[in-house]
């Protein structure tokens, strides 16, 4: 018989990210967020090939980020209802981290796997800061997946970003949102 972890269990089946636009100081600790990191990183790899890596996004940063995403949403035709809430996300944060997906080349592990696994960091991200006691929230949007941005990041052209995890102090907790009709979306194969 299997020995179940009933805490952690309980945690998975009643965990709810906190929306970003909630989130204020202060935020995790350079330790604190370094064990959030470990967390985050013990997720399964195909090949131990480490797809991915973290940009830690400090205050300043996320603020010169809100900047450029101002002035890029022009160019990139992003319609204005969606500016200020693309641009906002960046200018409230206090601090964010973005999981940047960077597929190696192998014979043995297929790009798909490897840009799954990033994914799969993003949400070992968000459960270890929530398990932590912060609040957090996975976000992406327009201006993470426009190049000029991702190259302010440093990003190599065959990298992009999985996921922005923000985290911080929740200001308050959300309302529980409808879930998945489990029935709906599962099929049982039994022979």
């Amino acid at each position: 018989m299997p020995k179940p972890n009933p805490a952690a269990l309980e945690f998975l089946l009643t965990r709810r990210s906190r929306p970003a636009k909630t989130l204020r100081a202060p935020a995790p600790d350079r330790a604190a967020l370094r064990e959030i990191l470990t967390a985050a990183a013990r997720t399964p790899d195909h090949g131990k090939l480490e797809p991915w890596r973290f940009i830690v996004l400090e205050r300043p940063a996320l603020a010169r980020l809100a900047d450029l995403a101002e002035a890029r949403a022009p160019q990139l035709d992003v319609p204005p209802e969606k500016i200020a809430k693309g641009v906002s996300q960046y200018r409230d944060g206090v601090l964010a981290v973005a999981v940047v997906a960077s597929p190696r080349v192998s014979d043995k592990v297929p790009e798909i796997e490897q840009v799954l696994s990033a994914g799969a960091v993003c949400l070992a991200l968000l459960n270890a800061a929530l398990a932590s006691g912060w609040g957090a929230n996975w976000l992406t949007g327009w201006a993470s997946h426009d190049r000029v941005f991702m190259d302010e990041l440093g990003l190599e052209p065959q990298e992009f970003i999985a996921g922005l995890i923000f985290i911080g102090t929740e200001t308050h907790a959300p309302p529980e949102r409808p879930r998945p009709d489990l029935d709906a979306i599962t099929t049982w194969v039994s022979a």
